[in-house]
């Protein structure tokens, strides 16, 4: 068994006013396994909405929860809102959540079993596995995360990932902040893939999650520019430059 203190519950957000209370009061309600605590890190993307107000507003309202605030004064993409939040991370691990309601907190404890059991260093939630709830959507969307990102991630760093574009990753913080991260925008998935299966010894589990998608009048804001340039990231960082 291993035991940890505080998780690291890191998002990024951008133009999110409207749900990311929603989010907030998810993470709020969930009670961790064996105690842990719960450390919010949000990074706002210099959003051209209110989400900052939103966000501060819930800090004062909710003093309960420990939120850590962070705003870029420029907008630099969500794999730079990223680095920022796991730079800031003090959790012995953290996860990874979007400011949107398509994954569920009830589940950071699936990801957490195999972690508190001993077996893992990483544990990555797949929308591929398992028998939960998922929002048909996409078919697209699904044939490239699937059997075209995935696939070819899983061709240079040898893993058998079903989801390596799935939101939800937990670290544990020390070796997830030791990757010279790069990406500052949609191509951090498999950059932070790619480097992670690179560390020696490192053990990385897979568990079934359930999703929630959004359509892009909901504001799902990832597009096919984006899987072109997550194609060129999977050869860039497991090819040309592994540092």
């Amino acid at each position: 068994m291993v035991s940890f203190n505080k998780l690291s519950i890191v998002i990024p957000a951008y133009n999110e006013a409207r749900t990311i209370h929603l989010i907030l009061d998810r993470i709020s309600n969930v009670t961790l396994i064996n105690n842990i605590e719960k450390e919010v890190v949000i990074v706002d993307d210099c959003s051209s909405d209110n989400t900052g107000d939103a966000i501060e507003n819930y800090q004062r309202n909710n003093p309960a929860l420990n939120i850590k605030y962070f705003k870029h004064e420029v907008n630099k993409g969500k794999g730079a809102a990223l680095h920022t939040g796991i730079k800031s991370a003090t959790g012995d691990y953290l996860i990874i959540q979007d400011a949107d309601l398509e994954y569920d907190p009830e589940e950071y404890n699936l990801l957490i079993k195999p972690v508190v059991r001993g077996d893992a260093d990483v544990v990555y939630g797949s929308r591929f596995m398992g028998g939960s709830p998922h929002r048909i959507l996409f078919f697209w969307h699904t044939i490239g995360n699937k059997f075209v990102l995935t696939f070819l991630s899983n061709m240079f760093t040898n893993l058998n990932l079903t989801d390596m574009e799935t939101c939800y990753k937990l670290f544990k913080t020390s070796v997830v902040q030791s990757l010279n991260l790069k990406e500052r925008r949609f191509g951090f998935e498999p950059e932070v893939t790619a480097k992670i299966s690179r560390v020696p010894k490192i053990r990385i589990y897979e568990v079934g999650i359930s999703y929630y998608g959004r359509t892009y009048e909901e504001g799902k804001k990832i597009g096919w520019k984006d899987g072109v340039r997550a194609i060129y990231c999977i050869f860039k960082y497991n090819i040309f430059s592994k540092k």
